[in-house]
């Protein structure tokens, strides 16, 4: 037998060795974890099982991260609504008003217009709640302003 062969024998059956003490321990402690299970099913009842707690924990954990990223996706549809609404909202009233003044009738003044008000109104209520999430102290109601804020907010979150 060459040396080379005798090395790689010997090295195979230290391989071998390892392999089967590593199947070993798994083997163990598989064993361990279902005299646990079986240990704690008797013990406990069914929502203080700490296995099953621990089991949770890690689910929930691995669901807040998606959660976390549905509410960013939620919150900027929210604020994309908003500026679409606030776009058109304002488009149309603008149009109205031109028409009103081309055929002659009065043209319509914010306080004429108790809807016109109230679509303000909640524009306004969001934009200090989103100022208020992020600590923004400046009263600027420009929308674009509100979208680098939550964009800056959701970016830092991450």
């Amino acid at each position: 037998m060459s040396h080379r062969h005798l090395h790689e024998q010997n090295h195979h059956q230290a391989t071998d060795g390892l392999v089967n003490l590593f199947s070993k321990a798994n083997h163990d402690l598989l064993v361990v974890q279902y005299r646990l299970e079986k240990e704690f099913q008797q013990i406990y009842p069914d929502n203080a099982n700490p296995m099953k707690l621990v089991s949770r924990i890690k689910k929930m954990q691995e669901e807040l991260s998606t959660l976390q990223e549905q509410c960013r996706e939620l919150l900027s549809a929210k604020q994309d609504l908003i500026d679409k609404a606030r776009t058109t909202v304002v488009g149309n009233r603008n149009l109205l008003h031109r028409m009103q003044g081309v055929m002659g009738t009065t043209v319509t003044g914010d306080s004429d217009d108790p809807a016109f008000a109230n679509f303000n109104q909640i524009i306004d209520e969001w934009t200090a709640q989103v100022r208020s999430k992020i600590g923004d102290g400046t009263q600027d109601s420009e929308s674009e302003d509100i979208n680098k804020l939550l964009f800056s907010a959701i970016v830092q979150s991450n």
